[in-house]
């Protein structure tokens, strides 16, 4: 037992230091002028199916304190949307509903892939129906990150939101679609692919000491 948590907490380290890295490097980021596209929750999303849906959230949490410090450190367009300390436009001060967009969806990306795996799965241990419960684990994390950070950013700041972009209120919606389908659904798709490989190999691995 004692072991098990020692190889957890070892685990659960390494995740966090590819986090971080991938956080304040271009290795997690894919700059669109206006936003940045992420494949950080990609080792959030393998931590929830290998450590389970706890040490998935503080993965996530973790997540989200790297999109916080980011965005005060290298701040876009957008920076507002992730952190109180910077001003949202048209006012001199931050909002606290940034915390909101910054972390609740982290957190639970670092839920929702185990409990959609551990449904799918099941007992068991077939290598193709593991394989693609875990697909779809790293597809819901996925989704579940990019459609609730874009849909709480429109709820909690859709004006401001538009302003910042040069778009009309009106359509800015669009503009959000647009976001979720051309970049949120091929993260998604590569996040499954990569947690459903490396979640099952490490998996294996980690059984084996």
């Amino acid at each position: 037992m004692k072991s098990e948590r020692t190889r957890a907490i070892a685990v659960f380290a390494l995740f966090a230091a590819i986090i971080f890295i991938m956080t304040f490097t271009p290795l997690g980021f894919i700059p669109l002028g206006f936003m940045n596209a992420t494949i950080v929750h990609v080792p959030v999303i393998i931590g929830s199916l290998l450590l389970g849906p706890k040490m998935g959230a503080l993965l996530g949490f973790m997540f989200g304190l790297g999109s916080f410090i980011r965005a005060v450190i290298s701040p876009t367009v957008m920076s507002f949307c992730f952190t109180p300390l910077m001003p949202v436009p048209g006012t001199d001060s931050g909002s606290l509903w940034a915390l909101a967009v910054c972390f609740i969806p982290r957190i639970l990306t670092g839920v929702v892939p185990y409990y959609v795996n551990r449904m799918l799965a099941g007992n068991e241990s077939g290598h193709v129906r593991r394989y693609i419960a875990s697909f779809s684990a790293g597809i819901a994390g996925s989704l579940t990150n990019t459609l609730l950070v874009m849909n709480l950013i429109y709820m909690i700041f859709g004006p401001q939101y538009a302003e910042a972009v040069g778009k009309a209120a009106e359509w800015i919606y669009g503009l959000i679609l647009t976001v979720i389908i051309a970049h949120g659904v091929p993260e998604a798709i590569t996040a499954g692919l990569l947690s459903s490989i490396i979640a099952m190999k490490a998996e294996t691995v980690i059984r084996k000491r």
